[in-house]
């Protein structure tokens, strides 16, 4: 399957290497990264950043479809603020449900996490 993605699938890089993400991961990061509050696009992409250690780099080309995603399916909300720069912006918030969805997901992923790390780690002979 190298080489070939669907559309709609998210895109970030990890220091100099592009990858394609696990449906649904750029999601529960953005989800994570508003439960300490309304943020607008280029502070979710820096927040997700620095809580990787700079490992993970949101593009802009997959966070804006994500929000986009998230506002339809109501997960999370927004309103029209000013930015650090002095610029009108849009500032995203989780809503109850998108609280909901984000202990849900982040409830599966780090059952997944684990049964992959458990697949994968090496073992001392």
């Amino acid at each position: 399957m190298q080489g070939r993605r669907t559309l709609d699938s998210p895109r970030m890089s990890t220091k100099g290497r592009r990858l394609d993400l696990l449906q649904g991961t750029l999601d529960l990061l953005i989800l994570r990264t508003l439960l300490t509050g309304p943020a607008h696009g280029h502070a979710i992409t820096k927040a997700i950043e620095r809580s990787s250690d700079d490992v993970l780099q949101v593009e802009q080309g997959s966070l804006y479809p994500a929000l986009h995603r998230l506002l339809k399916r109501g997960w999370i909300d927004f309103d029209h603020g000013i930015s650090e720069n002095n610029r009108r912006a849009k500032y995203y918030s989780l809503t109850r449900l998108g609280r909901k969805e984000f202990e849900k997901e982040a409830a599966n992923w780090n059952r997944l996490s684990a049964a992959i790390t458990q697949v994968v780690k090496l073992k001392e002979a």
